[in-house]
């Protein structure tokens, strides 16, 4: 059976892991879920790189991308993660022109984090209501490219765009996506299987 969609996950130097390892965890959990429940997975995930090849994260994770822009396949979902690596793609021009083309075919347009700020640069986001780190909320605003920039919430939705706050908000947008795929029932399951249930531990303290 072949997979129900393809979901690419765009790499680059620095990009933030969180970022995208939480979301992955999330997409290729519910996989198993599936399979444990003798269906087959329904979703392919790839990691894409401008070239191709190994990219090293901000922290020091090195990821071999399975494809370039020159040989990814036809993609449903886009995610395009956040971290100090973004500074630069906002005006690295070869690298916006592929995310507004792929976007363009797209089932779903995502971001985490300050992968916003990159989909308003492409295009995507441009006149959209979005979200991005509490900390890059009023440079979001400066650039002047989205109708609403909202604070203080996980992930915002405007039409087949969804983008998160920051780093572990990208979890729970994914989550969510997987509710809307394949059912709240089968996206509750998949957060049992993660054991993801945040309690801070200071919380309060903040």
């Amino acid at each position: 059976m072949p997979a129900e969609r393809t979901i690419g996950i765009l790499l680059f130097e620095d990009a933030e892991e969180l970022d995208f390892v939480g979301p992955f965890e999330v997409f290729t959990m519910s996989n198993e879920v599936m399979e444990l429940q003798g269906k087959a997975a329904p979703d392919r995930i790839v990691f894409i790189s401008e070239q191709g090849g190994q990219v090293k994260a901000r922290k020091g994770m090195r990821v071999e991308t399975d494809h370039s822009f020159e040989t990814a396949p036809k993609l449903d979902v886009l995610l395009v993660p956040g971290g100090q690596g973004t500074r630069a793609l906002v005006g690295h021009k070869p690298l916006l022109s592929w995310v507004d083309r792929v976007a363009a075919d797209c089932e779903w347009v995502t971001s985490v984090c300050t992968g916003t700020l990159v989909l308003t640069a492409a295009g995507p986001a441009r006149g959209k209501r979005v979200t991005t780190h509490w900390g890059f909320i009023e440079a979001l605003r400066a650039r002047g490219e989205a109708s609403e920039v909202v604070e203080n919430i996980r992930y915002v939705r405007d039409g087949n765009l969804v983008t998160s706050a920051g780093v572990s908000a990208g979890i729970d947008m994914a989550l969510w996506l997987v509710g809307q795929w394949h059912g709240p029932a089968h996206a509750r399951m998949t957060q049992r299987a993660m054991e993801y249930d945040p309690a801070p531990p200071y919380s309060a303290d903040v």
